[in-house]
């Protein structure tokens, strides 16, 4: 019989109970403590709206997490999954409807730095990679950042809406195997100091991103671009550079 994706594995999986399949899939941690607790927690703040579910959040979503810091603003409907890999420094914002998702087995999880934003409907999603967000960051709305294995994003780096960085990918040298079950791959992801994506940029896995450079709205960058250069298009070339000359 033909392999499936390892998550409706683990969850079609005969040999594991219910409550054993979604704590390994979104608690992270095995026990009926561990798993009462995030249910708990999640059922009694993350849905809560207005200036009440906020201090929910701000009060209860810590004792999921690694480690979090000060003045940390969780909006509604913010899922967290295998929070315990998750640190988060402070005057972070993560705003409505957001996944972060620091899901593995081996890794070390998601790492989001001080005076970062996190723009709603953003996913921060981890297939046993790690994810690291420096501080200053600012990540627009519907944005995705995946990790296979390790994508990093700079300080004050400028991510407008609808970006994506794909830290992953699939091997697709059979053509009688569907790609869904062949190997996956990943080289990583490395995004530089004050880079800006326009809206729509996409960041192809392997590729890095030198400090300071503009990657133009729909861009999909498939090769590294250089500190300070400016691309384009579709896929994306290098027309001009930001550095000064005396």
């Amino acid at each position: 019989m033909p392999s499936i994706a390892k998550a409706q594995e683990q969850l079609f999986d005969s040999g594991r109970s219910a409550s054993a399949k979604y704590a390994a899939l979104v608690v992270g941690r095995p026990g009926l403590g561990s798993l009462l607790k995030y249910e708990l927690i999640m059922t009694t703040a993350q849905p809560r709206a207005g200036a009440l579910g906020l201090v929910l959040r701000k009060r209860l979503y810590p004792l999921l997490l690694g480690s979090c810091g000060r003045n940390v603003v969780f909006g509604q409907n913010v899922v967290l999954r295998h929070p315990h890999k998750i640190h988060i420094g402070s005057n972070v914002v993560v705003d409505d409807n957001c996944l972060i998702d620091a899901k593995g087995e081996t890794n070390r999880g998601i790492r989001i730095g001080d005076g970062v934003f996190i723009g709603r409907n953003t996913i921060l999603s981890c297939k046993n990679g790690d994810i690291e967000l420096a501080d200053g960051a600012n990540i627009g709305f519907n944005c995705e950042v995946f990790s296979a294995s390790r994508v990093t994003i700079g300080k004050s780096v400028l991510m407008a809406a609808y970006g994506y960085v794909i830290g992953g990918g699939h091997d697709f040298s059979d053509p009688s195997t569907p790609v869904i079950e062949q190997t996956r791959t990943s080289a990583g992801v490395t995004i530089g100091d004050g880079v800006w994506m326009g809206a729509g940029a996409k960041i192809l896995d392997g590729v890095t991103i030198g400090d300071g450079a503009v990657l133009g709205a729909g861009a999909v960058v498939r090769e590294n671009v250089a500190a300070r250069a400016i691309a384009v298009g579709i896929p994306a070339r290098v027309v001009g550079s930001r550095s000064t000359t005396s």
